[in-house]
């Protein structure tokens, strides 16, 4: 009864539903945790981010495994991911530390940046099917060598955002893989999404522990919400239709970004 009586129920609530839209579509977890501990619980914005981190790969561990009993993973996406994106993470937080900027300077572009990340994903959200179409109508499909190359940027790119906002392994991966990879099924590019998210929110986490920006207690209480929110949504996903899903969350987080950046 002590423990139960210690539990910040509000932040548990928030676990559980940001881990059920992650279960549902494999987007929603730094977009909107991270903003809900900023805007909501009024954690500072470089806590946040520290603490959403190593939250994520937690959670996402356990979406992964879920994926990959049911083979829905392409490790060979991930590595190449994993190529761009965790030198870049690692790149981007020894950046940050090298400004040597005070806390309040810190919070403050966290915040700026969050914002437009916020807003880009919002639009790959609502645009998903034009910005496909799009792609298909001038590029089509890319070379074996240059898919591999655009593969690993796509990891650089995610690295550097996922490191500094913790936004962008989500909605933003998986519209950049079907692009990459337009004959592979949607459910192996959204699980092998969520695979290579694992070690790159890790070892982004670890570099902000390193920096001092994880709140431990509050990533605990986060996860007993939202491990069984994660596989609540999984259970979830084929009966929901995800077009509205995206459409509601997108809206969500247009209206998150205009505040952070307001």
């Amino acid at each position: 009864m002590h423990f139960l009586a210690t539990i910040e129920w509000g932040y548990a609530a928030s676990g559980l539903m940001v881990g059920m839209l992650v279960g549902l579509t494999g987007v929603g977890g730094g977009s909107l945790m991270t903003p809900i501990l900023i805007l909501i619980f009024g954690i500072s914005p470089v806590a946040a981010v520290g603490t959403d981190l190593l939250y994520a790969a937690a959670t996402k561990t356990v979406g992964s495994a879920v994926h990959g009993a049911h083979a829905t993973i392409d490790w060979r996406i991930v590595g190449r991911l994993a190529l761009g994106s965790v030198p870049a993470a690692i790149a981007t937080l020894l950046a940050l530390n090298a400004l040597g900027i005070d806390s309040h300077k810190a919070n403050a572009l966290v915040s700026e940046v969050l914002g437009g990340a916020l807003l880009i994903t919002a639009a790959a959200l609502v645009f998903r099917k034009r910005l496909l179409q799009a792609y298909a109508d001038k590029v089509g499909t890319l070379s074996p060598r240059l898919t591999f190359r655009y593969t690993v940027l796509t990891g650089a790119i995610l690295g550097a955002l996922v490191a500094s906002t913790s936004v962008g392994a989500g909605a933003l991966g998986v519209t950049a893989l079907i692009l990459l990879y337009p004959k592979l099924p949607a459910v192996r590019l959204v699980g092998s999404d969520i695979a290579h998210a694992v070690p790159l929110t890790l070892v982004a986490g670890l570099g902000h522990w390193f920096l001092g920006n994880i709140n431990f207690a509050l990533m605990g209480t986060l996860l007993l919400g939202s491990i069984p929110g994660i596989l609540i949504g999984s259970l979830l996903a084929p009966r929901v239709p995800e077009v509205y899903l995206r459409r509601a969350m997108a809206a969500v987080l247009a209206v998150v970004a205009v505040k952070l950046l307001v």
